[in-house]
């Protein structure tokens, strides 16, 4: 009787989610086509680190814009690879269309991204300030798109869900979760509509600022020691009675966050945890119902098979979660234009969460910390 109840449970939940699921694919509006009648004065701010394989075709793309009335402001954040090389470069081939910086040192109790942003912040001009990660490549209306979306919403702090290209196995495993954990777990009508800075959601490849509410809300100093300072800076301006809209930006920017096995486990170790306040509860709790929701309805269905067990606590609820669980995830991989084949690795891919989670946690916990391009984070 306990299995039934249980599995009936998960069932529900299941159903939930893809509930959530469906509700929020209509509030994940995509961006307006046809351009907005004012053209705000927009600077476009890139931080960069070790990005010699990535900052050219972003420029390019940057550069291809059909908004004119744009300044792209570009800081190389003590590059040890050829970032800054290329800069030049690039500056020479383009002019005044494009400014290069190099940063200055990091200072004690800042994170690198959040104090590149704030240098390039203070050099911008615009009315519109566009933080972009120098790994995205834009269509030539994507920033239209984005400032039309910005100024029909009248929203304070606008962010894009963009494409996350992947191309090795690993990449295409782990990094559609990205998706599913936004998509399935977080009601998005809430982000804009709830003033309580719990419904936050920000991607930090695509933030467009109002400038001026950016400063009202301390910019990047506010959040100088987040290593997830996207999630931190919508937390920000909802505490200080901003409105935050996303948009589903996946036909406009794109994103290869990472190359390999490697930079995979980094970099969602290094931001996992950190992105959930660094809460033991709620890590815990992400494992436990990981495990539950998404990894055990396959070990339960698998072990009716191999037992001959007909039951329908055993064999059929298992099979019902799976069959949602997977509906999930065609339906994220067609909006999302993600690879229809990884589906079938869906209970792998969680599996290498959970794992990803505890990895976050021990990093943390033990003082051993992350390192991500040549930066050691360590935690106290």
């Amino acid at each position: 009787m306990l299995i039934l109840i249980y599995q009936i449970v998960v069932l529900v939940s299941l159903m939930v989610f893809f509930g959530i699921l469906l509700r929020n694919l209509r509030d994940l509006p995509a961006l307006p086509l046809t351009p907005y009648r004012a053209r705000p004065f927009v600077s476009v701010l890139v931080p960069a680190r070790n990005e010699e394989l990535n900052i050219e075709g972003c420029l390019a793309s940057l550069i291809l814009q059909t908004y004119d009335n744009v300044e792209i402001l570009v800081l190389d954040d003590g590059s040890s690879d050829r970032t800054w090389e290329i800069l030049q470069r690039l500056q020479a081939k383009y002019g005044s269309r494009l400014k290069i910086y190099q940063g200055e040192s990091l200072p004690e109790g800042w994170h690198g991204k959040a104090w590149a942003c704030r240098q390039l912040a203070t050099k911008a001009e615009g009315q519109l300030l566009l933080f972009t990660d120098a790994d995205t490549t834009h269509k030539p209306e994507a920033l239209s798109r984005a400032v039309a979306a910005m100024e029909e919403s009248g929203a304070d702090m606008l962010s894009l869900t963009p494409l996350q290209e992947t191309q090795t196995f690993f990449e295409r495993l782990v990094v559609p979760l990205v998706y599913v954990i936004l998509l399935c777990y977080l009601p998005l009508r809430l982000l804009s509509r709830s003033k309580k800075p719990a419904f936050c959601f920000a991607y930090g490849q695509f933030i467009l600022f109002r400038s001026k509410f950016y400063e009202s809300i301390g910019g990047h100093a506010a959040v100088k020691n987040a290593l997830v300072e996207d999630v931190w800076l919508c937390k920000a301006v909802k505490k200080s009675g901003g409105k935050v809209v996303a948009y589903n930006g996946v036909d406009a920017v794109s994103c290869r966050m990472y190359r390999n096995f490697r930079e995979v486990i980094e970099g969602f170790s290094k931001n996992l945890f950190a992105g959930l306040g660094y809460s033991t509860p709620l890590l815990f709790l992400l494992v436990v119902l990981t495990a539950i929701f998404h990894v055990a309805p396959w070990f339960f269905f698998t072990l009716a098979l191999a037992r001959g067990d007909t039951a329908p606590a055993h064999l059929l609820l298992p099979l019902t979660q799976i069959a949602i669980a997977l509906s999930c995830r065609v339906i994220i991989a067609v909006k999302c234009r993600q690879p229809l084949s990884m589906v079938w690795f869906h209970a792998l891919s969680q599996f290498v969460l959970i794992a990803i989670a505890l990895n976050s946690f021990y990093q943390v916990k033990s003082g051993r910390g992350s390192r991500w391009k040549g930066r050691n984070y360590k935690f106290s």
